[in-house]
């Protein structure tokens, strides 16, 4: 499998980065991946790397990882970012893979461009529409998410492996992932130190608007091609604006998708890609095969690489 090559492109008024490995081959699906959020696009390392010498492009989305530092003010737009970005890329044929916010992102997209022929969404935040009407996301105590405290200063990779090790949920990642997710989620400060790639106010953000997108369900309804969803544990009470253990999906989701399936796992936290990197990677060879199925003679139409520019 050749390395993941770091590319950028201008779209939707924002510069994103992804992460591509391969070429387009003739007769085969591309895969598109969506982190969540505070993420990056080289969490899918794991995962990615048992497809040898299939295209696959690992997107960061804005604010995140390379991307241009932006603020994320409404959900839609992660999804109209994504749905940009895959049409300045000509791409078609895709089998998307989403985790979280990137789910999210990705049903948006599948609605607004047809170019994807099938979803596994790991997860997504997508409540129950009655919890759009819910201010408690947006009415907290100092005007921010707690998230926007978070630590940000790093002697080292391998500082913040240490500093994380016994945190959060953070003992339950794959090995190899959480390595990645602490070596390729820093940059480089001025004054020798590293910082996160998704800066802390960022991550805020993207919590703060979490409930403004009820136009998503409108996106489920229009989504007519096979959709995968995998829920996690689910809450115990009502869930905490911490918790980002338990699973933020509304068990009634996969009733909305014309072609809906659902997977409930218990006792996965919602960091599946990170926790179960095996049972994603199975399902994505699923996913492939019946793509194939489904598409005997190939793809449609021909993928190009569009209007980007290289980086790395």
């Amino acid at each position: 499998m050749s390395d993941p090559r770091l590319r950028k492109i201008h779209v939707n008024g924002v510069e994103l980065a992804y992460f591509e490995r391969n070429q387009p081959q003739p007769g085969e699906p591309t895969l598109l991946l969506v982190h969540a959020t505070g993420f990056h696009g080289r969490i899918w390392d794991r995962i990615i790397e048992p497809f040898g010498e299939r295209h696959s492009i690992a997107l960061e989305q804005r604010g995140h990882g390379r991307s241009e530092k932006r603020k994320i003010e409404h959900w839609r737009e992660v999804g109209e970012d994504v749905a940009a970005f895959v049409e300045a890329l000509a791409l078609s044929n895709l089998v998307g893979i989403g985790h979280s916010m990137g789910a999210h992102a990705l049903v948006d997209a599948a609605a607004a461009t047809g170019a994807f022929a099938r979803l596994l969404l790991l997860d997504p935040t997508i409540p129950d529409p009655e919890a759009f009407a819910n201010p408690a996301l947006l009415d907290l105590p100092g005007g921010t998410h707690p998230a926007a405290r978070r630590y940000n200063a790093f002697a080292s990779v391998d500082d913040m492996m240490e500093r994380l090790a016994t945190k959060s949920a953070f003992p339950l990642y794959d090995p190899q992932t959480f390595r990645d997710y602490c070596e390729h989620g820093l940059v480089p400060t001025a004054n020798g130190g590293m910082t996160l790639a998704c800066p802390p106010e960022i991550e805020a953000s993207v919590y703060m608007a979490s409930r403004t997108n009820i136009a998503i369900f409108d996106s489920v309804a229009a989504v007519d091609v096979p959709v995968l969803v995998v829920r996690a544990k689910a809450p115990e009470a009502e869930r905490g604006i911490m918790d980002f253990a338990s699973s933020p999906t509304w068990p009634g989701l996969v009733n909305l998708f014309p072609q809906g399936r659902e997977l409930h796992w218990p006792d996965v936290t919602h960091f599946i890609p990170m926790q179960a990197p095996d049972a994603v990677i199975d399902l994505m060879a699923q996913e492939i095969e019946a793509w194939q199925r489904d598409h005997p003679n190939g793809p449609s139409e021909p993928q190009t690489d569009g209007d980007a520019q290289w980086y790395g």
